[in-house]
């Protein structure tokens, strides 16, 4: 398997890892989740809780393009050690993305999904012929 498929891994992995902050955020906050009604749940929340809920939903809609990016970049013969470089990058500004998130850093939250989407752009570049 490529270091770029290790970090689509990886990413997802984060996704579930702010799925994982945001259960300690409404635990933190005397809540338990409520399986019937989440979104509801989830729509009330403020503070530490909406961040973490709102990352959630930010790094679980940036996956799917990253993973498709990959794939494509893979499929299409681009060199591995370029594309790695690229989904590195990604799954880098994705962890800085959920820390600044989690911890209120909204310009630099701004700035690193910024990094992950031309991380993911470049790979499509890449595979487009940009670069093989």
């Amino acid at each position: 398997m490529t270091l770029s498929f290790w970090c689509v891994l990886l990413a997802a992995a984060l996704v579930w890892a702010s799925r994982l902050a945001l259960v300690g955020a409404l635990r933190r906050s005397g809540q338990r989740y409520d399986n019937n009604l989440p979104e509801r749940q989830l729509a009330e929340l403020d503070g530490l809780g909406a961040r973490a809920a709102a990352a959630e939903r930010n790094l679980a809609r940036s996956f799917a393009p990253f993973a498709a990016a990959v794939i494509i970049a893979h499929l299409a013969g681009v060199d591995a050690r370029r594309a790695a470089v690229l989904a590195i990058a990604f799954v880098v500004s994705q962890l800085v993305y959920l820390a600044a998130y989690l911890g209120n850093a909204d310009y630099l939250r701004v700035f690193v999904w910024l990094l992950g989407v031309a991380a993911t752009v470049g790979l499509f570049v890449l595979a487009g012929g940009g670069g093989v």
